[in-house]
């Protein structure tokens, strides 16, 4: 049986941490994981994995975080030995990522495979010198970068200077028919959804780089039918209440939390808006879309290219509150065109970014890692 070693920054619900859950689904049974969490206890996005899917939690494994002195590197590269393949992903992990590098052969380490999903706050804006020195070091050994967005595949190949044989663009999916329903009214927890009411959604980690605040004084013009619906967990649940009070419209926005299934709730919405600074490939995008919402978004990441053509005119110059504020205005006060919007854009998720051709294209590459078949 293949063991596989996962290392995350963080295992709490995100596009990254999801979308890892989805293929440990996929690949089955068959397949031995470990999973290893950089922030002690933050596991939400276990519950996404399927029962009877081979898993563990490694917490004895040494701390991703800390000074790459020798000692702790060979620490870290000890703990790999004993598994078939190493997945590391995002900047959290990039200590591990240097330590394969650095005693990957005189330790006979397993094959690596880095994934970069994205930035936090701290690179939003701008990417960090001694970090993209640090990526470029660090990724020396590794068999494979992966990277969801075109945007991404750029930055690897000019300001972490990856060759091209190694840098892998996979897109994110879906089961994209799985979100073609209408849920129930009740599917969220401690929200439910009232005749007349319309809802502008969107699924996040609630943190800073998600710039939820944003979304909320964009809605706060909309007239009273309208809910703004937040489904995610994370430290800026506060400061996003904080802000619905200032604006006078708390009893219209709405933390219902975390949601392990959104594929049973995003069919709520009437609308879905990011107001992200940094995406790559946004898997809530895709959802929505599946869903056959239309969306309002900044222009992050891969995201005007993702949606339908007929849609991106709505996806406005990121951090532009103004034109994100407008682009829902005229989303919500349209129900023809929200129609015609996500029509279109269920059809180009069915078409482009459906789940099977994502796990097939996982698949070939840790193949290739691995020099055999998988799974």
């Amino acid at each position: 049986m293949l063991r596989l070693l996962h290392l995350h920054s963080s295992f709490d619900p995100g596009g990254k941490e999801m979308r890892a859950a989805q293929l440990i689904n996929a690949f089955g049974p068959g397949v031995a994981h470990r999973i290893v969490s950089a922030v002690p206890g933050a596991l939400g996005a276990m519950a996404a994995i399927a029962p009877g899917m081979r898993v563990e939690v490694a917490e004895d494994f040494p701390s991703l975080q800390g000074r790459p002195l020798p000692g702790r590197l060979l620490e870290l590269a000890r703990a790999m030995q004993g598994h078939d393949l190493v997945l590391t992903y995002n900047f959290g992990a990039m200590d591990a990522v240097l330590a394969h590098t650095l005693f990957a052969r005189h330790l006979g380490l397993p094959p690596l495979v880095h994934h970069e999903d994205g930035f936090n706050a701290d690179e939003a804006m701008a990417l960090k010198p001694a970090r993209n020195w640090y990526r470029r070091i660090a990724l020396y050994g590794a068999a494979a970068l992966v990277v969801p967005s075109t945007v991404l595949e750029g930055i690897a190949r000019r300001q972490w200077a990856q060759p091209a044989t190694r840098v892998r663009r996979i897109a994110n999916g879906l089961p994209t028919m799985a979100y073609a329903g209408t849920p129930r009214p009740d599917a969220l927890p401690r929200v439910i959804k009232r005749p007349g009411e319309l809802w502008l959604g969107t699924l996040a980690g609630l943190k800073p780089v998600k710039h939820l605040t944003r979304l909320v004084r964009a809605f706060a013009p909309l007239p009273e039918p309208w809910q703004l619906v937040i489904v995610g967990e994370g430290p800026e649940r506060d400061a996003i209440r904080d802000e619905a009070l200032r604006l006078e419209v708390a009893h219209r926005v709405h933390l219902p939390g975390h949601v392990p299934d959104p594929a049973a709730v995003v069919g709520l919405f009437d609308l879905f808006a990011l107001s992200s600074d940094s995406e790559q490939f946004p898997l809530s995008v895709v959802e929505a879309m599946a869903a056959g919402l239309a969306v309002a978004a900044p222009a992050v990441g891969d995201v005007a290219a993702m949606v339908a053509g007929e849609n991106r005119g709505f996806i406005t110059p990121p951090g532009d509150e103004a034109a994100l504020g407008a682009a829902l205005a005229t989303l919500a006060g349209d129900a023809a065109l929200r129609e015609r919007l996500g029509a279109a854009n269920q059809a180009r998720a069915r078409a482009e970014f459906d789940e099977g051709a994502m796990v097939a294209a996982y698949a070939r590459v840790y193949g290739e890692a691995l020099g055999r078949a998988f799974p």
